[in-house]
C-alpha cells in the first residue's frame, strides 16, 4: 500500500473549485479512486451531481481526458471508449497502456444505468465502473432511488400519516454485480481510504469489467451537519449498514471494520445510532414506527448472515 507521503507527491486529477456542496463525500471518493493507478485514465461521468459540479463550462476540475454521457449510459459510454482504444493498439496508433474508468451515481447505476452496466460486465469490457451510492437522486431533489433504505423519508417517499418514508428495502446490488461472474467487485468506504485504494488498485488491474460501490454520504439528502460526512461514512460501516467487502475472482472476503467484527475483535454498534444521526430518519424515533425499524434490523441481521457464510465466517 503506497503511503500518506508518496500520495501526496501524485499529481492531483481531480481539483479544487468544483460547485460541490461542503462535506460531499465524491470528491473525496474520486480522488482516491484516482490515487490508486499511475497509469493514464479516461473518465466517463454520468449525469448526476458529481458530473455538473464538476464540469460547468467553461470551467472544469478534471485533469484528466473525460466524457459527461447521460443518466443511464455510463457504462455504455466508456465500453465504446475501451473499444476503440483497443482497435487502434492493434492497428499500431496508440501505443500507451490507459485504464478506462466510469462513475455515476445510485440512480444512473441500481435503477436506470442498470442495463447498460450489466451488458458492459457481460461483453467484457476492460473497466472499473464506480457507484457512488448517496441512496437517492440527489441532484434532481432527494427522489427515493432503489438504493434507498426502507423508512427513509425522501421528496417521493416522504414521511406522514399515511407511509413512514420508503417502504421498500434497497437492491443489494453488489452481489447482483457479482453474480455476473466479472473478475472483480467490491464495497468501500471513504473513511477507509486504505482500503478503498487498495481496492480501487485492483479494479483497475483486474484484466476485465470491475465494480466499485461506495458509500457516499449526502449531508442535504441524509439531513447530518456537513463536517461530519467521513464519520457518517463510518458510522454507516460500524453498524453494519455498509459492509466492506471483495468478490474477487469467484471468491468473497471481508476487509476492513467488517472483518474485525465478524472476527470478534470488535463489536457492532447498534442499528439505531444509524439512524438517529440522520434527520431522513427521524420519524423512525417515534415509538409508532418501532415496527419498521425492526424490519430494517431483521433484514441487515439477514444480510449479514448471509455475508458471513459466504465469506465462511
Amino acid at each position: 500500500m503506497i503511503s500518506i507521503k508518496d500520495m501526496s507527491k501524485k499529481p492531483v486529477r481531480l481539483t479544487e473549485g468544483h460547485r460541490l456542496c461542503a462535506g460531499c463525500a465524491e470528491p473525496i471518493v474520486a480522488k482516491q479512486i484516482l490515487l490508486a493507478t499511475d497509469k493514464p485514465v479516461v473518465v466517463a461521468n454520468a449525469t448526476g451531481c458529481f458530473e455538473v459540479s464538476t464540469s460547468g463550462f467553461p470551467q472544469s476540475a478534471w485533469e484528466v481526458p473525460w466524457i459527461h454521457t447521460a443518466f443511464a449510459t455510463a457504462a455504455s459510454t466508456i465500453s465504446g471508449v475501451e473499444a476503440a482504444y483497443h482497435s487502434l493498439r492493434r492497428k499500431g496508433k496508440i501505443n500507451e497502456d490507459i485504464r478506462f474508468l466510469a462513475f455515476a451515481g445510485d440512480g444512473g447505476t441500481y435503477d436506470i444505468g442498470f442495463q447498460a452496466l450489466s451488458g458492459a460486465i457481460e461483453r467484457g469490457h476492460q473497466f472499473m465502473y464506480v457507484c457512488m451510492n448517496n441512496e437517492a437522486y440527489m441532484n434532481t431533489g432527494i427522489q427515493r432511488s432503489g438504493a434507498t433504505q426502507r423508512g427513509a423519508s425522501t421528496t417521493t417517499s416522504p414521511s406522514g400519516e399515511h407511509i413512514p418514508g420508503k417502504r421498500e428495502f434497497p437492491k443489494d446490488l453488489t452481489k447482483i454485480i457479482a453474480a455476473h461472474k466479472l473478475p472483480y467487485a467490491a464495497q468501500a468506504s471513504p473513511h477507509n481510504w486504505k482500503d478503498l485504494i487498495s481496492k480501487a488498485a485492483k479494479g483497475f488491474e483486474a484484466n476485465g469489467p470491475a465494480f466499485l460501490n461506495i458509500i457516499a454520504p449526502c449531508p442535504r439528502g441524509w439531513r447530518y451537519d456537513s463536517a461530519d460526512t467521513i464519520q457518517m461514512a463510518k458510522l454507516s460501516v460500524e453498524t453494519g449498514m455498509w459492509p466492506l467487502y471483495e468478490y474477487e475472482n469467484g471468491k468473497w472476503n471481508l476487509t476492513g471494520e467488517t472483518k474485525r467484527i465478524a472476527e470478534g475483535k470488535m463489536e457492532r454498534r447498534p442499528l439505531i445510532d444509524w439512524l438517529k444521526a440522520q434527520g431522513r430518519f427521524r420519524h423512525l424515533l417515534d415509538p409508532a414506527n418501532k415496527a419498521v425499524v425492526d424490519d430494517i434490523q431483521e433484514n441487515l441481521d439477514a444480510d449479514w448472515d448471509e455475508l458471513l457464510r459466504l465469506t465462511k465466517l
